[in-house]
């Protein structure tokens, strides 16, 4: 069971977000509502947990308000759990931890922006084929909130980008991370394409974790057809379980490609990118497929 907060540590800040979330199955079970699995069972099945634990933990965190109880089904009544305004503001710092151990206990503590194709976390990245997105909403360039995914279209695009170098400038020594340079040229490459994606039926989103005002100037200064989503509080890296790496005080997400269709199932993924104009043009073949 969760820690009592000991009296010493009554104002501390990090004890007391230890006793709400420093459980093991308590982080986990924040990581799988995350993704979308909302159900007593969908949770016991993924985490392999015994019931009686299960139950523990997510009455632990109902009573913190990290989650929240709504009811799915009358006659009887059954709950699902889904995550609060206080337990989506944990997502930046889950998504935090998976970066420190991309990097320091899965990786070699290189800072990069790609991967290895055959690492831990382009494996991760591949086992999401087959896997639906939750159902969310992200700020656009343009003013307001988007789903990631086009349910009018028959396929939808999605390239996450580190960052653009417009307006804001770029860390200091951003060129020597590995990775981390070419999002002017990809936004450009799929903006010439998009006549093609969209003749398709295909539609295109571009993220980063820039704010939608950084994103409204460059997307102005590119003439983007397409809009450009801001993960600025980590929605959709704590969905997908997307790689990151840290640069400029703050997590970028690594250069990725990823298909999915319109009932939110992944069906095609790109990691790592290390040919950008090949993979528009993948993109475009894959996407249209499902088109067909």
């Amino acid at each position: 069971m969760p820690r009592a907060v000991p009296e010493r540590d009554a104002e501390c800040a990090v004890a007391q977000a230890a006793a709400v979330v420093g459980d093991w199955w308590s982080l986990l079970i924040v990581r799988e509502t995350a993704r979308g699995r909302h159900r007593f069972d969908a949770l016991q099945r993924e985490l392999d947990i015994s019931r009686k634990v299960l139950t523990e933990r997510l009455n632990h965190l109902v009573d913190s308000k990290v989650l929240e109880k709504v009811p799915y089904q009358r006659g009887p009544v059954r709950h699902e759990y889904r995550l609060t305004e206080t337990g989506r503001a944990l997502l930046p710092v889950l998504v935090a931890m998976q970066d420190w151990a991309d990097r320091w206990l899965l990786g070699d503590g290189t800072l990069t922006g790609t991967a290895d194709e055959h690492s831990a976390e382009a494996q991760r990245v591949h086992e999401l084929v087959g896997d639906r997105l939750a159902r969310f909403t992200l700020p656009v360039h343009s003013g307001g909130d988007l789903d990631p995914v086009d349910g009018g279209s028959a396929a939808t695009v999605l390239f996450c980008y580190p960052a653009t170098g417009r307006p804001s400038p770029l860390p200091e020594d951003w060129d020597a991370i590995p990775g981390a340079v070419g999002c002017t040229l990809e936004n450009r490459l799929f903006r010439d394409a998009y006549g093609d994606f969209a003749a398709a039926g295909v539609a295109v989103r571009g993220v980063s974790t820039q704010r939608p005002d950084e994103q409204r100037v460059f997307a102005a200064a590119e003439e983007l057809p397409f809009p450009l989503l801001s993960d600025m509080d980590s929605r959709l890296s704590a969905a997908l379980r997307l790689p990151t790496f840290r640069a400029g005080q703050g997590l970028r997400l690594k250069r990725a490609v990823l298909v999915l269709d319109r009932e939110r199932a992944v069906r095609h993924v790109q990691y790592p990118v290390t040919d950008i104009p090949a993979a528009v043009t993948t993109a475009l073949r894959e996407a249209s497929a499902l088109s067909g």
